[in-house]
């Protein structure tokens, strides 16, 4: 099953970019699921005083989600594709969002601690998740909160079998009549390639988070798409 990584799949993002908005908005509820995995980060005031990592945002749609949810917030959103952060950057922002041009695999340079982290359709487009997963554990705070909206199978049949057939019916033609074919077969097959639900929150286990939950989305999506929600150690707590 071939896959785009890294550079190949940033410029395939970049081309894709101008029509992205487009292709999503055909997905019913694309945007209200977004807000809903933002909100199970359970910001409290607003976001107010709070620092906020979007990590993999595109061309802002869930940063979008993420302000909704804490409009008091500093939000820094980062994208490996210049052509979808570009997107992103010129639509109309408070000034405590900002935009970084840089992978998810190097989050050195944009810095450290987040209160918060979320993550919307990244983790099956990384090379090495549990490398992303150490970066970001490391960019929260102690006990900082990190929500992960990802098409992550149930590992059922049924799920896997109304994935493939909406991507046949709907994703893989609109894809192609948007001159983008490759990127759309890329996001079927990846999605069949990652975790599944249980698979994903063992990895987070593994890299050290705490108190994660998988929680599913409503409508055709139930099965295929998930909140993951977790929380970074509390180095105070574990200090003996």
């Amino acid at each position: 099953m071939t896959l785009l990584h890294d550079g190949e799949l940033s410029a395939a993002f970049d081309h894709a970019a101008r029509r992205y908005d487009l292709l999503t908005a055909v997905n019913p509820g694309y945007r209200a699921d977004l807000r809903r995995s933002a909100r199970r980060l359970r910001l409290p005031g607003g976001g107010s005083g709070l620092r906020l990592l979007d990590l993999g945002c595109g061309t802002g749609t869930s940063t979008a989600a993420l302000l909704a949810s804490a409009p008091h917030a500093e939000i820094v959103a980062v994208d490996a594709s210049a052509g979808m952060l570009e997107r992103a950057a010129a639509k109309p922002w408070p000034p405590g969002v900002s935009f970084v041009h840089a992978p998810a695999e190097e989050l050195a340079g944009v810095g450290g601690g987040f209160d918060a982290v979320f993550a919307a359709y990244l983790f099956r487009n990384v090379t090495d998740p549990d490398a992303v997963l150490a970066a970001v554990r490391t960019a929260l705070e102690p006990g900082g909160r990190l929500a992960v909206h990802e098409y992550t199978l149930s590992g059922s049949a049924a799920h896997r079998a109304v994935w493939t057939a909406v991507c046949r019916g709907i994703v893989l033609p609109a894809g192609r009549l948007a001159g983008d074919g490759g990127l759309y077969r890329h996001l079927w097959r990846s999605v069949l390639a990652f975790d599944t639900v249980p698979e994903f929150t063992a990895r987070l286990r593994r890299t050290g988070f705490r108190q994660v939950r998988a929680l599913p989305l409503p409508g055709w999506q139930t099965g295929i798409t998930h909140t993951v929600v977790a929380a970074a150690p509390d180095v105070r707590q574990e200090t003996p």
